[in-house]
């Protein structure tokens, strides 16, 4: 997947970083959420369709700043993306039919997964590709070249580092680490970084290094993996078992980084100031991609040339062949201006990249951050980047030998001599990245501030990706030739500002009543709380972990292999199982109250799932899981990653009744179908699976009705508090056939304040879920449990406990952090299902 992560790179730095609104400002304390979605247009086959789905990445950025003494400061940021689609593995000539069509089902061709070998190829004497005319069966000579797709699974990366760092009057250091992790890759990471201010302040000195150790351990996409020529497997590639028992190719590869940046920032005048820099990458180890093929054409020279003076050729695959050390170099300048005439701020920037494996990059961008009324800013900003190819890309290599040749010897016995690998180049790619190509961006962002301290922003962007976009032509051809675009939108607190204007304003009585209250509930509990004055806001995170796992249950009773395989599945044989199934949620609160009597409150979320399967003992082999030619694969264990946005939820509440210290409130919210209720699994094997299992999708597919009621009190050190809500479906399917059950649930709980900022709770939970109804209408295999509506829902119980934080007041303003662990103690479920092991629920909310 590094082409998606390449692609989507350009494009975020981009359009994700905030402008410079000052010339030299950091905030001492800010919270920091940003969305951002990167889609691909479709590549060009010549004249065949794919039903892959182009590139899509989902990607979630948090960062908190906190000011933790007068001159330390501590950040920490977590990222994390999901992407899916086909990207290209290999380009090869046209005439070589890579993505050649084949029936996936009646009056359905797709798009193979994909064709990396082709024995029945010819070329001219020339060595130019033949292509066939069906129709008058004639050879026409082609330079077209075309990319071969394969599809991706959905893969989830999750990425945090924490830095720490100290200021001094003229001087700053920042010491930072973190990890990042995804199925087939992990990075550790560390950096140390300086600032010396001299001449007044009017001159910066910044330099920094940072080093990262990173470990490749992909599995090979089974589909092409027959097609793969082991002579460039090496030591890195061997055959395990994976989880389930399952023999696969796993490719392994460390490689080191070290980097190095030196620059200085000079103010030049009141409104202006300019940076220079420049940096220094040396790489080593594993640098290649564990994704990408070379096609090789091999041509036996000595062979009888055709009626037509054609040559029969052999086409095979060769995982690409990157060096194994890497220098970069990189120089930039940046200038920026502030024109006082219209109060705008301007950047320009240029960037050169060059390295010894002979690319030379060009990068020229600039914004142009414009000031409105009412706290309104416009950043429209185009960016232009050009490079020149390395110095080993190819993209497809040709090799004057065969690639198989038999000869007899004096007995008349056969000898087969294969090709010597030795006679290809040390190195080699056809990746389009490493080609010449040019790429433009243009965008625009707008931003809103509210009171100084709150900020919205949302943007969008449009990317394209052209060989003759480079400077000086002679790009790679037109088949490379790609376009994107990413929308992003983002939400800032500056708790600084924040805490300023607490400073000069007189705090009001009912915020510490407020935050008191809230301080009492459990994590677990949404909608328990009105703002309590018109013009209140609050601005929350919310994230949620549940698991499931152990012995596959019936109703109450825990049940064998035997029984699932032939009771699980309604009338049909189940061949495969869930063996366990993680969510993580992450969700932001927004509430503002426009009236007394009224609290408006947004929730927009995100989300990842995984699930692991592995075969039932006894379990005949999956219909899904049969090759072309009819025969078994054992294949039956596997995972399946699913992420992004899911569904958006808006809500009213009001105070229905306050009596004493105990008040009741009225929720009454919509869920808004933003999750995706569409996905599917990738080819496998070269079958079309279709749908993903029902429990794996983002979202409900619905409109959906969410009222809940909730009494809450309060006397000396005791809360409690009791909530009814519930879950009402507006449809009776969705768009792709089925509609999730109605829920109703109903809680309790009991707290107890030990200290003025600590606060521990217990809580009960019922929760009754109706079983999906309906079916998907389209391609799905039905293999286990999961995939049938009537094995969804039950009667559920648990027992919470919770500890609630209230910080102090330098840090994070005195806002809460609650965490709740739930248990179950009772699962009841409708047919056959994983029991659930817990569930973890963690919020940060501040009122203002």
């Amino acid at each position: 997947m590094a082409a998606i992560k390449s692609a989507y790179a350009i494009l975020t730095a981009a359009a994700l970083a905030l402008p410079l609104t000052q010339l030299c400002a950091a905030d001492d304390q800010a919270v920091d959420f940003q969305y951002g979605h990167y889609e691909e247009g479709n590549r060009e086959l010549v004249n065949t369709q794919s039903r892959f789905k182009p590139i899509t990445v989902d990607s979630l950025q948090s960062k908190v700043q906190l000011k933790l003494a007068d001159r330390i400061r501590l950040s920490l940021n977590f990222t994390q993306d999901t992407w899916s689609g086909a990207t290209p593995i290999t380009t090869a000539p046209l005439a070589f039919r890579g993505n050649r069509q084949r029936a996936i089902a009646p009056n359905v061709l797709s798009g193979a997964s994909p064709y990396l070998q082709n024995d029945n190829v010819w070329v001219d004497k020339n060595f130019t590709p033949l292509l066939l005319n069906s129709t008058t069966g004639k050879y026409t000579p082609t330079n077209q070249l075309v990319h071969t797709l394969s599809s991706a699974s959905p893969e989830t990366r999750k990425q945090g580092d924490v830095h720490l760092g100290y200021d001094w009057d003229e001087a700053s250091v920042e010491a930072g680490a973190g990890t990042s992790a995804e199925p087939d890759y992990q990075s550790v990471f560390g950096s140390l970084s300086g600032r010396l201010d001299f001449n007044q302040k009017l001159t910066s000195l910044n330099t920094s290094v940072s080093y990262t150790a990173s470990d490749t351990h992909a599995m090979l996409d089974h589909d092409a993996v027959p097609y793969i020529q082991t002579s460039t497997f090496g030591e890195r590639v061997n055959s395990v078992k994976n989880t389930f028992g399952d023999s696969v190719k796993l490719l392994t590869g460390e490689r080191d980084d070290w980097t190095g940046h030196l620059g200085i920032t000079q103010v030049l005048t009141k409104s202006s100031l300019m940076e220079i820099g420049t940096s220094y990458t040396s790489s080593n180890g594993y640098l290649s991609n564990p994704y990408k093929t070379t096609a090789v054409i091999f041509v036996d020279p000595l062979q009888k040339i055709g009626a037509n003076g054609e040559l029969k050729a052999s086409m095979l695959a060769f995982l690409e062949q990157r060096p194994t050390e890497r220098n970069e170099w990189t120089e930039n300048i940046r200038v920026v201006k502030h024109i006082s005439a219209l109060d705008a701020v301007v950047h320009v920037d240029y960037r050169f990249f060059h390295d010894d494996w002979d690319i030379q990059a060009h990068t020229f961008s600039s914004d142009w951050i414009q000031p409105l009324e009412n706290g309104w800013t416009i950043t429209p900003r185009i960016r232009y980047y050009t490079q020149n190819a390395a110095n080993f890309y190819r993209p497809y290599l040709i090799s004057q030998q065969a690639a198989s040749k038999v000869t007899f010897d004096s007995a008349g016995s056969p000898i087969i001599t294969k090709y010597d690998p030795q006679r290809l180049p040390s190195h080699y790619s056809s990746d389009y990245r490493l080609s010449g190509y040019g790429a433009l961006s243009a965008g625009v962002s707008v931003t809103k501030k509210f009171a100084k301290s709150i900020e919205f922003q949302a943007g969008a962007e449009y990317y394209t990706h052209a060989g003759n976009l480079k400077l000086g032509s002679g790009g790679e051809g037109n088949y490379a030739d790609f376009d994107g675009y990413l929308v992003n939108a983002s939400f800032k607190i500056d708790l600084s500002s924040l805490a300023m204007a607490e400073d000069v304003q007189p705090p009001h009585t009912h915020h510490s009543h407020h935050a008191t209250h809230q301080h009492s509930t459990p994590a677990g509990v949404m909608f328990d709380h009105v703002l309590q004055q018109a013009g209140d806001a609050m601005v929350g995170y919310r994230y949620m972990y549940a698991n499931q796992a152990g012995t596959m249950q019936e109703g109450l009773s825990t049940v064998n292999d035997v029984t699932l395989v032939t009771q699980a599945c309604a009338l049909k044989l189940c061949y495969v199982t869930p063996q366990s199934m993680s969510m993580n949620m992450h969700m932001l609160d927004l509430m503002y109250a426009p009236t007394d009597w009224l609290t408006l409150m947004l929730m927009p979320q995100f989300m990842d799932m995984h699930m692991a399967m592995r075969p039932l003992s006894g379990a005949p082999p999956s219909p899904s899981m049969m090759d072309p030619m009819g025969a078994a694969i054992a294949h039956a264990g596997h995972e399946h990653t699913t992420g992004g946005v899911g569904d958006t939820g808006f809500y009213a509440l009001v105070n229905a009744a306050t009596f004493g210290d105990q008040q009741i409130n009225i929720s009454l919210g919509i869920s808004m179908p933003t999750g995706d209720s569409n996905i599917q699994l990738r080819d496998t094997h070269r079958q079309h699976l279709g749908y993903i299992h029902y429990g794996m999708q983002l979202g409900s597919g619905t409109w959906d009705f969410k009222p809940a009621i909730t009494l809450t009190g309060h006397q000396a050190e005791w809360s409690w508090g009791a909530q009814l809500n519930g879950t009402k479906r507006l449809a009776s399917s969705n768009k792709v056939g089925f509609v999730l059950g109605d829920t109703f649930q109903s809680t309790a709980w009991l707290g107890y304040d030990w200290t003025n900022w600590l606060t521990s709770s217990v809580r009960g939970i019922y929760t009754l879920q109706d079983a999906l109804k309906g079916s998907y209408q389209g391609t799905y295999y039905q293999i286990g449990a999961m995939d049938f509506p009537r094995n969804y829902g039950g009667q559920f119980a648990d027992i919470g406990l919770g500890i609630n934080i209230k910080l102090p007041h330098d840090i994070l303003l005195g806002s809460l952090i609650n965490f709740e662990w739930l248990q179950p103690i009772h699962d009841d479920v409708n047919g056959y299902q994983l029991p659930r092991e817990g569930a973890l629920s963690a919020t940060w909310s501040y009122a203002f």
